[in-house]
């Protein structure tokens, strides 16, 4: 896998107006580890700020400007890190799962990089394009409901839509009291007994084209993310990533 440095952004991290956030914050902003990683450091006595030991996770603290340390070693803030990742299907999103099942994070494994956080999910059934970031301003500004970033999918049916089913499929459906609908959908090709559809969402809500298409009794046989935004998946080979280059960002600028 081929890696680029990328330039550090020049937005800071988002604080209050005093210029603070919670210590189990911090730490996951500075790129150390995940809040409830860094929850675990601080019951455990390890985490100390301006040389006392910090054993409440909601202490204020400026990551800026606090000397905050782990094991006695000052962390600093790590350089920003923004991945893309072709997720294989079987995996889950999360950093650890207590059924002992692969994670995304299985792909990173050799990888020399901060903790990273995947924006947003895909289920486990899922498959394509996974973005990763230690930049959580950025994260947040993707997965803003305001900013209404298009998402891309590629989605394998077992039926043959016609021209009326794609029409009721267009019209979305209400599911337990949720109106669940795309912002286009596609039939791409189909052939025996299945087809492909391309649907474009602009909101994330939970497994919202399998629960939208389940609607109408229609099977997902594969769901594969392609793009996010201007953002392509292109020939990523599955289960590898790499660093988005500066353009690639640009594309995602929110």
């Amino acid at each position: 896998m081929t890696s680029k440095p990328l330039p550090q952004p020049s937005k800071p991290l988002r604080r209050s107006a005093a210029g603070k956030v919670s210590l189990n914050r911090a730490l996951s902003k500075l790129g150390l580890c995940s809040r409830k990683q860094a929850e675990l450091l601080i019951a455990e006595g390890r985490v100390s700020v301006a040389g006392k030991v910090a054993r409440d996770p909601s202490l204020w603290v400026d990551p800026e400007r606090d000397r905050i340390t782990v094991d006695g070693e000052r962390i600093a803030a790590e350089r920003k890190v923004y991945l893309m990742l072709n997720k294989p299907r079987g995996l889950v999103t999360t950093r650890d799962d207590p059924e002992g099942r692969g994670t995304v994070y299985d792909c990173l494994e050799g990888l020399d990089l901060p903790f990273v956080s995947p924006v947003g999910r895909l289920d486990k059934a899922s498959e394509g394009l996974l973005l990763m970031t230690n930049d959580t301003r950025w994260a947040n500004g993707l997965l803003d409901p305001a900013s209404h970033v298009a998402k891309t999918y590629h989605v394998q049916i077992a039926a043959v839509p016609d021209d009326a089913m794609l029409g009721r499929f267009r019209q979305g459906a209400d599911v337990d009291s949720e109106l669940l609908a795309a912002s286009s959908i596609t039939l791409l090709r189909s052939g025996g007994r299945t087809a492909w559809l391309e649907i474009v969402l602009d909101e994330g809500r939970n497994r919202q084209i399998r629960r939208l298409l389940g609607a109408f009794d229609i099977e997902v046989l594969r769901l594969v993310r392609v793009a996010i935004g201007g953002l392509q998946l292109g020939e990523l080979a599955k289960g590898q990533a790499r660093h988005l280059t500066d353009q690639e960002l640009a594309t995602l600028a929110t």
